[in-house]
């Protein structure tokens, strides 16, 4: 679990935004709907993705209340999503601060409202984390399972096509590239999909099937198709995917190296 202080945290979003209205005025209005007008780090969570789910949905109002009352009782939410923030700040290059991923990364908005979806379904509203993973999967092109298992401090670089099945365990401080699968391999119930530790990189386009455990530290090649164990702290690829050596770094999801040495 990440220590993150949010009132620290919303301070930074607040001065980002100001200096993002002083040069560009043109995203005033944006801006001020999203952080300026909002009281705290909720409600700016809140209105910018209730309004990025919208469209694919037939009340805002209905949207904006769930997301309103999920966070408002569930602060580790909030916590975890700070995480994820300050994960995209110090992980993808083409960030340079907090503010940037939720305004316009949608790995970051799809992880947001997936932990809304996470808490209802853990909660016993079944239906409607349903019903979000739905819009979710609409408007972002990500389907994660609202019962899959997501610590903090992910970063879903690009997202595009990722996919996390109903039994997927996912750690804290994990780097996902796009069109990332952690599938089943059949129609049998149960215990089915992969379970990834902490400090993993999966590359793009990795296939990841079955009830198979991504050790701590490991890293999966771009395009490899996995159907086994993989150790901690070493490096795979291929199709189907075979050890290549020890990672190169104690953590891959932090130093995103994708060479596979």
């Amino acid at each position: 679990m990440h220590s993150i202080d949010l009132d620290a945290h919303w301070s930074e979003i607040r001065l980002r935004a100001d200096k993002i209205v002083a040069r560009e005025p043109a995203l005033q209005a944006l801006i001020n709907e999203t952080v300026l007008n909002r009281q705290d780090f909720a409600e700016c969570l809140t209105y910018r993705l209730a309004r990025k789910l919208v469209k694919h949905s037939e009340s805002i109002e209905v949207i904006h209340e769930t997301f309103i009352g999920v966070f408002s009782q569930n602060r580790e939410i909030l916590e975890h999503i700070a995480a994820d923030m300050v994960a995209f700040r110090e992980r993808d290059p083409a960030c340079q601060d907090v503010l940037t991923p939720l305004l316009y990364f949608k790995g970051l908005q799809a992880l947001i409202c997936y932990r809304v979806a996470h808490r209802l379904w853990s909660e016993g509203r079944t239906e409607f984390a349903l019903y979000l993973q739905s819009l979710i999967s609409e408007t972002f092109a990500v389907d994660i399972h609202p019962a899959a298992k997501i610590g903090s401090g992910i970063l879903l670089d690009h997202a595009t096509g990722f996919v996390a099945g109903e039994t997927t365990v996912i750690e804290s401080d994990v780097s996902i590239l796009h069109e990332v699968t952690l599938g089943g391999t059949g129609k049998e119930r149960g215990n089915r999909h992969p379970k990834v530790r902490s400090g993993v990189l999966l590359g793009a386009g990795a296939k990841i099937l079955g009830n198979v455990e991504i050790g701590e530290g490991a890293k999966v090649g771009a395009g490899s198709v996995v159907l086994k164990d993989v150790p901690p702290h070493t490096s795979v690829a291929g199709v189907p995917a075979q050890i290549i050596g020890k990672a190169s770094e104690v953590s891959p999801a932090l130093g995103m190296c994708h060479h596979i040495y």
